[in-house]
Formats: structure tokens, C-alpha cells, sequence
């Protein structure tokens, strides 16, 4: 093993398959637990069976349930990552609330690679402003990594390859060799708006492709979902001054195709579910996966009144999820639009 020990805050599914990329070359990879069934599946049978069932990790795997029970793990050990699975909208309070342990670490030099895919919707902001803002001293540690990758198909090794942004070549460098595998590969950006704005974007229209799924429209409506969102995605990419070329990369066009077209998609099966009759919050509170593209829903749509972006697929999600709008009535008016230049 090339590192000493690795800390994955967060055992959902994408925090647990992280870690065991980790674990190629780790000779310790920890997993900060909050729920204690998952600890204790973890613990007992090396398997993670609330959001990965059925799939074994590898024994240098191990779980924390308490810091107190983390530090016995670090101790005389080297800490040399920190990965962190929060969702979006869990990142203020946690870190807020673990400041000096967090500040501790960033001193050391110890890079943080953030999973989260999503827009504040109190703040507007995106993960790295929220970062940024409480360690502002330490921006160039932390990176961000989005792309098309479900995490059963990463525990199965399936190849799988994915953008790293990030403010430091020498920290994205490290990172990258950190996270290396056979069968996992990051490609490393500077692009940090562009890359979160992709992850963050296309659960959303992820969720419009499961509403059209569920409605019964098939692959064409899919191909004109996926093209007319990026050019949306495109004008969101401007008022957070993103790269456009990024939109077309892993963290964009490759994610958005994946997450509207594959059956492993949380928030297409959300919009498949939506389609039915049910409502948002009844699917919420029914399951313990976190669906990030709900909440950045409504973050879309905020921005896009504040800035005057016309995103026609976006703000139609937003008023079947929030404003109880029937999913056939927004898709019937959309395509009342008169036609004009593809291109404008």
C-alpha cells in the first residue's frame, strides 16, 4: 500500500464505494458513521447492506461510529485524505460543528475531497463557497469530485472515470494518485463552478428524465430532454462564470447521460415515482437515500429568477415539485412554445 490511512465522513452509498477505491491503496481506510445499523453491518459483516447490499468491502475497511472512536483508530497512524459524502445541505452545520478537528487537519496540509452534488437553496451557493467560507485559509485543499459513476458499478469495479476540480495542480495530482485503481480514474480540472454546477445540475434533469420515463415517452423525448438541458445547464454555467467546455466533459454531458438513461439513478427513480401521483415529500420520508436533486430544484429556480435565465426545463421541474403542477400539463405547455433558431 502506497498511504497510511484515509477518512471517508459520510458511509451513504457513494461515501462507502470512495472508500473502497481508497482502500487500493490505503493501508487503512475509516468511514465516519452516523447511523449505527450501518456501523454495525459494516463491523460484523464487512458490507455496508443499507445502501449497498449484497456487497463485501474490503478488510481494510473500518468503521467509526464516534470521533472518540476514530481518534483510537488514527492513533500513530498518518492521516493523509479526508473525503467528504455530506449532501449539500448537511455541510454548514457539520463542518460548522466540527471547526477546530476540520481547521486541525487543513493545518497538517491534509487534502478534503468533497462528493456533494448540489445548490444551497437557503444561500445559493455552491459546496465550495461553502467550504471556502469557513476555511478560507486552506481553499487550495480542497477538491471536488462529480462524474458518471454509480456507486454499485464502481463496487463492482466496473471502469469508471471521473472529474476532479480543484485550485492546486500539486493537492489535484496528489489526489488523483490517492485515488488511482484499476478500474478508476480522475481527470483533473480547474473548473471548479463548472464541474459542481454539472454534478449539481443534471440531478435534476435526471429527475425530469424519470418523470418523462414514468409518463410513458421513450427515447426521443430522452434525446431532446438531455440536448435542451445542457444548453439550460449552459446558462446557469455563465452567472457562476463556468467554463462552457465543461458542461460537455464527465461532470456534465457524461453525468447527465448517465443518470437519465441507467436504471441506478436515485433521482430518476424519484421522477419515475412522481410521474405515478405521489408527492415529493411522501417519497422523502419513505426512504433514507438522499435525493439531491428536490432541493436543488428549488435552488435552481431561484437563481434563475434572480438572474433572469430562461431554463424552461428547470423552472418546469420545480413546479411539479413544489407548486403541485401536473407533470403532462408542464410538458404540454412547453411544447406550445413557438419554434425558433436552435442556436441563439
Amino acid at each position: 500500500m502506497s498511504y497510511d490511512t484515509a477518512i471517508v465522513v459520510g458511509a451513504g452509498a457513494f461515501g462507502t464505494c470512495i472508500a473502497s477505491v481508497l482502500a487500493n491503496n490505503f493501508k487503512k481506510v475509516i468511514l465516519k458513521v452516523r447511523s449505527e445499523d450501518v456501523y454495525l453491518a459494516i463491523k460484523n459483516q464487512k458490507e455496508n447492506s443499507v445502501y449497498l447490499p449484497g456487497i463485501k468491502l474490503a478488510d481494510n475497511i473500518e468503521a467509526a461510529l464516534s470521533w472518540e472512536e476514530l481518534d483510537q483508530q488514527t492513533l500513530g497512524s498518518k492521516i493523509e485524505i479526508i473525503v467528504s459524502g455530506l449532501p449539500t445541505a448537511g455541510i454548514s452545520g457539520f463542518f460548522d460543528e466540527q471547526y477546530l478537528r476540520f481547521k486541525s487537519y487543513f493545518d497538517q496540509n491534509i487534502p478534503l475531497v468533497s462528493l456533494s452534488k448540489g445548490i444551497d437553496p437557503d444561500t445559493l451557493e455552491l459546496s465550495d463557497d461553502l467550504f471556502f467560507d469557513m476555511f478560507s485559509q486552506h481553499r487550495e485543499l480542497f477538491c471536488f469530485l462529480s462524474g458518471p459513476s454509480f456507486a454499485k458499478e464502481v463496487m463492482q469495479e466496473q471502469i469508471t472515470l471521473a472529474t476532479c476540480a480543484g485550485r492546486s495542480k500539486k493537492v489535484l495530482n496528489k489526489v488523483a494518485k490517492m485515488m488511482d485503481a484499476p478500474y478508476f480514474k480522475l481527470l483533473l480540472s480547474y473548473d471548479v463552478k463548472g464541474v459542481l454546477l454539472g454534478g449539481a445540475l443534471k440531478n435534476i434533469l435526471a429527475i425530469a428524465g424519470g418523470i418523462v420515463e414514468g409518463l410513458g415517452y421513450n427515447h426521443n423525448t430522452r434525446a431532446a430532454l438531455i440536448t435542451r438541458g445542457i444548453t439550460e445547464m449552459l446558462k446557469f454555467g455563465m452567472v457562476y462564470n463556468a467554463r462552457p467546455e465543461t458542461f460537455y466533459g464527465l461532470s456534465g454531458m457524461g453525468d447527465l447521460i448517465l443518470t437519465t438513461t441507467g436504471g441506478l439513478s436515485r433521482n430518476k427513480k424519484f421522477g419515475i415515482e412522481i410521474a405515478k401521483g405521489r408527492t415529493a415529500e411522501d417519497i422523502i420520508n419513505s426512504q433514507r437515500t438522499v435525493v439531491e436533486g428536490y432541493k436543488t430544484a428549488k435552488a435552481a429556480h431561484l437563481v434563475s429568477k434572480k438572474y433572469d435565465i430562461n431554463a424552461r426545463i428547470f423552472n418546469g421541474v420545480y413546479s411539479v415539485l413544489y407548486e403541485g403542477e401536473k407533470a403532462e400539463d408542464v410538458i404540454k405547455s412547453m411544447m406550445k412554445i413557438p419554434s425558433r433558431f436552435e442556436i441563439e
